[in-house]
């Protein structure tokens, strides 16, 4: 697939189209902060904004949209049910908060963020199903477009299949160099999932690198854009985040330049270099 820039869209399975790189909102502050980072993206060509309930962050990211002056139609939201929210009734009004908290009509995708969170550890398959139950019925309402998951694994996803009605087109995992996640990967391509990478940077940590500043020299290109091209190269949809204009900017400049397979090889190898990826079933929230 040949890229040409942010208004380039990967098909998901229900052919709902999702541009190929998000903005990501993970751990920016609500209030004037998110705000002006959501608009900052906007204006730079973002058409995908990624958010979630647990961000706390809605509102500002809503803010931001309706002063951007974008139209609603010309972009895709995606937001996230939170812990608590685990059950039919819980998931019902989790959307619906989402939506009064951004001011819009629906959602373009709408994710379980976590599979298997401590509140319902004893029964997590129970909840997964009931939530996924209104977020079908939320579907057909017409209140979401598209419905997935987060930090899902293939048994978790299995489980999920054997109830669900509408199966999830998207799963967002944590995808870099340091982890690609190959049998959560693989299980997504075998189920029809849309592989999205939050942390695409590492949450910075992999910014230093030597090796990936040496390849990032090599085409006069920041890590960070080494990065997100690196995800892009394996069909992963990055969701790049950041509060500074010029890096909001930067990481959407990656659609002139290609990493040849050596280096995208070089990039691979370099899995284990950073922290793991916290296992869904042993988090402690």
């Amino acid at each position: 697939m040949t890229l040409h820039g942010l208004e380039d869209t990967y098909e998901l399975a229900n052919g709902v189209k999702i541009p190929v790189i998000g903005f990501g909102t993970w751990q920016t502050p609500d209030g004037d902060v998110a705000q002006e980072a959501v608009e900052t993206a906007l204006n730079a060509g973002y058409r995908h904004i990624d958010t979630a309930a647990a961000y706390g962050n809605e509102a500002s990211v809503g803010r931001a949209i309706k002063r951007s002056g974008v139209k609603r139609s010309d972009l895709f939201v995606t937001s996230k049910l939170w812990n608590g929210s685990h059950s039919y009734e819980g998931a019902k009004a989790a959307i619906d908060d989402s939506l009064l908290k951004l001011d819009t009509d629906y959602l373009d995708l709408y994710l379980i963020h976590w599979p298997n969170p401590v509140a319902i550890r004893d029964h997590w398959a129970e909840g997964n199903a009931e939530a996924w139950r209104a977020m079908e019925e939320a579907v057909q309402a017409g209140k979401i477009r598209a419905i997935g998951v987060s930090n899902f694994r293939r048994h978790h996803l299995e489980a999920l299949l054997k109830t669900a009605e509408i199966k999830p087109v998207v799963n967002q995992i944590c995808l870099n160099p340091n982890d690609l996640q190959a049998e959560v990967t693989a299980a997504n391509k075998e189920y029809g999932l849309l592989s999205e990478a939050y942390s695409p940077l590492g949450t910075g940590g992999l910014l230093g690198n030597e090796t990936i500043k040496a390849i990032g020299a090599k085409y006069g290109k920041s890590s960070a854009q080494v990065l997100i091209r690196w995800s892009l190269q394996h069909n992963f949809l990055p969701l790049p985040k950041s509060v500074h204009p010029d890096y909001i900017k930067a990481n959407a400049e990656v659609f002139d330049f290609a990493l040849t397979a050596d280096d995208m090889a070089k990039l691979d190898g370099l899995q284990g270099i950073g922290q793991p990826v916290l296992d869904p079933d042993q988090a402690e929230f």
